[in-house]
């Protein structure tokens, strides 16, 4: 990474340093944020600190780990950078988890339990996460860590991993998620929306918690959610002897989601443009009361959650055949294509999970304490939201919108990927050393013109040098000897090495 690249940085993290306070702290925390950001397969400490050779592992170690110092005043800064970023009363707030794999039992929090990311159960951290969003670009802005019961009912595991007072008794992902969302609001954040999956939208008390905030929300169900028509009655039924009864109850039972969009006409939505063309699916909506009232006894069924918010209910048939199905509280005379584009806004924060991983080291913190874990996830974030200001730095007419969302007519027509960064990989920031193949086909995308290395060339100009005209294949450093073998073997007639400093032609 050269000089130029880490004074930009320096400069941008100017805020942050002051809001540390300690001029130590204040060395330590660049030096950690470029230790992720740069070149390097393992973003723990001890390697960063092998690389940077400016800051000792001691120091280091010691910064993240046990320092004593508050991190609220860094994540007071990080908030107010992802609004400048990307806040807008149109913006997207949305809500998610992710896994950290670990081994053993003593890291903080780690126990059996879902991990997304790898679609089963496995020995894991759980982090609640938080990401500002605006068009195709997100910004990280809170990652907290789940406890399990079997850690919460432990207090000797809580006190060896520093778990503070305040967070010793058991919360819920939604419950954590809503204080999160409270720490976000407090801080003067714009948004428009939250967004959340299933695993929260099934929480009643996720749900009424953000309309009490009175937030718009867009969360998935499970397919059983039970809701009633939106034209329901209360009623007082007649008893057929002994005292009048004193509580209504519906006028007609509730059904799962599922079955209250059989009758229910579906059509095809587009909702936005991707890498190969329109996405769309099959779409319904219907206006529906959620049935997550107090409970009630009706008739001879038992006890039944009685009718509470008026919401949307909305399915979507996948081309898979795959069916989801969301709850809203969007306006009553939202269009259909403006619902499924609120439901489906959500991806873009798995994006920013998998960069934070692959690219900067979330999953690669090797202590076990509460405090070391935030602070390496928080200095994660700022690396990430640095990152997103260099890609809208050179977003075009200053848009607060990827230049990578959609491929130039000729990669379109060649079905060639483009050079253009994606929202996962950030214009300015090219991943250590990986190996891209390319052979002479007769044009070369001109959209890869908009993407440039630290000195400020372009791709465009390196390919004309190479006397290279489109891009086929891009292969991991791991899988560098594959590559070097279909070089020599003729199948293609050009590759290149790309790292952040230099690119050299193999």
């Amino acid at each position: 990474m050269n000089g130029d690249w880490r004074s930009e940085l320096d400069a941008w993290l100017a805020p942050f340093v002051v809001a540390l306070r300690n001029k130590t702290r204040g060395r330590m925390c660049p030096a950690y944020i470029a230790g992720l950001i740069g070149p390097g397969d393992r973003k723990s400490v001890q390697p960063m600190a092998a690389r940077d050779g400016d800051v000792s592992y001691d120091k280091l170690h010691h910064f993240i780990g046990s320092g004593v110092w508050d991190e609220a005043p860094l994540e007071m800064a990080l908030l107010a950078e992802a609004d400048r970023q990307v806040g807008a009363n149109d913006a997207w707030l949305i809500i998610d988890d992710t896994a950290l794999p670990k081994k053993g039992r003593h890291s903080v929090g780690v126990a059996p339990q879902y991990a997304s990311a790898l679609g089963k159960n496995a020995n894991c951290q759980t982090l609640v996460s938080l990401t500002l969003a605006s068009g195709e670009v997100p910004v990280m802005v809170g990652l907290r860590l789940f406890l399990p019961e079997s850690w919460t009912s432990d207090m000797a595991r809580l006190e060896r991993a520093g778990v503070p007072e305040d967070f010793r008794h058991y919360r819920t992902k939604p419950e954590i998620a809503l204080a999160e969302i409270d720490r976000v609001h407090a801080a003067g954040v714009r948004f428009g929306c939250v967004l959340a999956d299933a695993g929260y939208g099934l929480s009643a008390p996720f749900r009424q918690g953000l309309s009490k905030r009175g937030l718009t929300w867009a969360v998935g169900i499970p397919f059983k959610q039970k809701v009633y028509p939106a034209d329901v009655a209360m009623v007082f039924p007649v008893a057929g002897r002994g005292r009048p009864r004193k509580n209504a109850i519906p006028n007609i039972t509730s059904v799962s989601a599922q079955a209250m969009l059989e009758t229910v006409p579906w059509r095809k939505v587009s909702w936005r443009r991707g890498t190969k063309g329109q996405l769309s699916a099959r779409f319904a909506a219907v206006r529906v009361k959620v049935a997550d009232g107090p409970p009630q006894r009706i008739h001879d069924m038992g006890a039944q959650h009685l009718p509470g918010e008026e919401v949307w209910l909305i399915g979507e048939h996948r081309s898979t055949g795959e069916r989801k199905y969301y709850l809203t509280n969007l306006p009553v005379d939202t269009p259909i294509k403006q619902l499924a584009g609120a439901i489906k806004a959500r991806w873009i924060c798995e994006q920013a999970h998998q960069q934070l991983k692959e690219e900067l080291g979330l999953d690669h913190f090797e202590g076990r304490s509460w405090k070391g874990l935030h602070r390496h996830a928080l200095m994660s974030m700022i690396a990430f939201a640095f990152l997103q200001s260099l890609r809208l730095k050179q977003a075009k007419g200053g848009e607060k919108e990827s230049p990578g969302r959609h491929r130039s007519r000729a990669c379109r027509r060649s079905g060639k990927p483009s050079l253009t960064a994606s929202p996962s990989r950030p214009i300015g920031h090219v991943r250590t050393a990986d190996v891209v193949l390319w052979k002479l086909l007769g044009k070369i995308c001109q959209s890869s013109a908009n993407l440039t290395r630290e000195d400020g060339t372009s791709f465009f100009e390196i390919a004309q040098k190479a006397n290279v005209k489109s891009v086929t294949t891009v292969f991991p450093l791991a899988q560098a000897n594959v590559a070097l073998e279909r070089l020599r073997s003729g199948a293609v007639v050009g590759a290149a090495v790309l790292v952040p400093s230099n690119y050299a032609k193999a």
